[in-house]
């Protein structure tokens, strides 16, 4: 190996920091070096992540490894003593060049918690994305009992909406026509900037600023602080994409107090209702927990029957994963059987909202950012195959007809 290569591990967010690293080392003439950027949402996500150290060391046994991210934020010297790594760097750290690949070996990490500010690190593109990430924050103050994440990311951090904008028209000028805004908890934007801007200002300010910017989507949204302004901009707006992929972890309100959360099932029915009648088309995704501590048979159906029940459409299923230092590890866990079994209940369940969504989907047209050759998402976010040649980046109409497995088929529209 003599170049640079970055394995890039969870969420968008990480997908965003992983090209700031990109564009840092190779203008810093880094080679020869792997930097793998983690992930700590659950055990598995860690033991990913030291499978992909394992394979990186196999597949380039002369390269410098150089872990960073959340699970080496959080575990590093667990990551350090793999015979693999020669360097592990915390997420403070690691959009600095200069510290991130330092030629020393051992780790850098520092107190995350006590991060202050966030210096915006503006990208140019993404590799081999036709769809581009803009991070606006990053952190979380809250505390859900079954969450690590802020203990990886640190409080709540905003970037000044002007350098938002800056980014944004950045991309569009380099092609970018979609643009997605990240962050670890993107609807507490602006509680700590003066003048308390929201995410749905934002949005606003960014569509009536931005220049070429054809769609605008939002990472995981919180249903318990949903911004008033967003569903004007979903009811008024055709640039706003209409699709919501919301933190809904579970629909039982005795297993959402134990979780700490910030909404009810009551709230999870009336923003969808809300947000439907803004925009009757809008389809909802949402991240699901499976067998959280205590969480009996009865509670459970909550979860399960919400999937019809509240119209949700794209599923991101966990089983819950204890993390060591969370309040919910330390409450009475069911059975690892028990966990995976809801899961693949809940899995089962979403596979067929997704089929029966995609299924009416079919005789309409759909406007289809074009990823590759042949294929792209709607504007719903439905994954569409197309029949013909599109041009990576650009949108495409496509006469819907049919559906298969978890995707839609597209030929050319007319």
């Amino acid at each position: 190996m003599s170049g640079l290569r970055i394995i890039t591990l969870g969420c968008r967010l990480n997908t965003f920091e992983s090209e700031v690293i990109r564009a840092g080392a190779l203008a810093a003439g880094v080679a020869d070096t792997v930097i793998v950027n983690t992930c700590a949402v659950t055990a598995e996500a860690e033991r990913q992540a030291r499978q992909a150290i394992r394979r990186a060391r196999r597949r380039h046994p002369g390269a410098r490894i150089i872990v960073t991210g959340c699970a080496a934020q959080l575990a590093p010297r667990r990551f350090a003593a793999m015979a693999e790594v020669d360097r592990v760097v915390g997420n403070a750290g690691k959009l600095d060049t200069a510290v991130l690949t330092a030629p020393e070996d051992g780790i850098e990490v520092s107190d995350i918690m006590a991060a202050d500010g966030d210096a915006g690190r503006p990208v140019a593109g993404f590799e081999g994305r036709t769809r581009a990430f803009v991070r606006v924050q990053q952190g979380c103050d809250h505390r859900c009992t079954f969450c690590i994440v802020p203990y990886a990311r640190g409080p709540n951090r905003s970037l000044a909406p002007g350098e938002i904008v800056e980014q944004a028209r950045k991309l569009t000028a380099n092609g970018y026509i979609e643009v997605v805004l990240t962050g670890t908890d993107i609807c507490s934007y602006g509680a700590d900037l003066a003048g308390q801007a929201t995410l749905g200002e934002l949005a606003e300010r960014l569509l009536r600023e931005t220049p070429g910017l054809e769609r605008l989507r939002l990472t995981t949204l919180d249903p318990g602080v949903f911004d008033d302004t967003l569903l004007r901009l979903l009811a008024e707006e055709p640039k706003f994409m209409p699709h919501l992929h919301l933190s809904v972890q579970s629909a039982n309100d005795t297993v959402l107090k134990r979780m700490k959360r910030r909404h009810s099932r009551a709230d999870l029915e009336a923003l969808c209702r809300r947000a439907r009648n803004a925009r009757p088309d809008v389809v909802f995704g949402a991240d699901l927990i499976a067998g959280f501590p205590t969480e009996s048979e009865a509670m459970f159906a909550d979860t399960l029957s919400a999937i019809d029940d509240l119209g949700l459409t794209y599923l991101h299923v966990f089983p819950y994963s204890p993390r060591p230092g969370t309040p919910a590890a330390r409450m009475a866990q069911l059975p690892g059987e028990v966990r995976r079994e809801r899961a693949a209940r809940l899995r089962a369940a979403g596979e067929a909202a997704l089929a029966r969504y995609l299924q009416s989907r079919v005789g309409t047209e759909a406007q289809v950012l074009a990823e590759d050759a042949r294929r792209g998402h709607s504007r719903h976010f439905a994954p569409v195959r197309l029949d013909f040649d599109a041009e990576p980046g650009a949108i495409v109409g496509a006469r819907i007809q049919g559906a298969a497995g978890d995707h839609l088929i597209g030929h050319r529209a007319r």
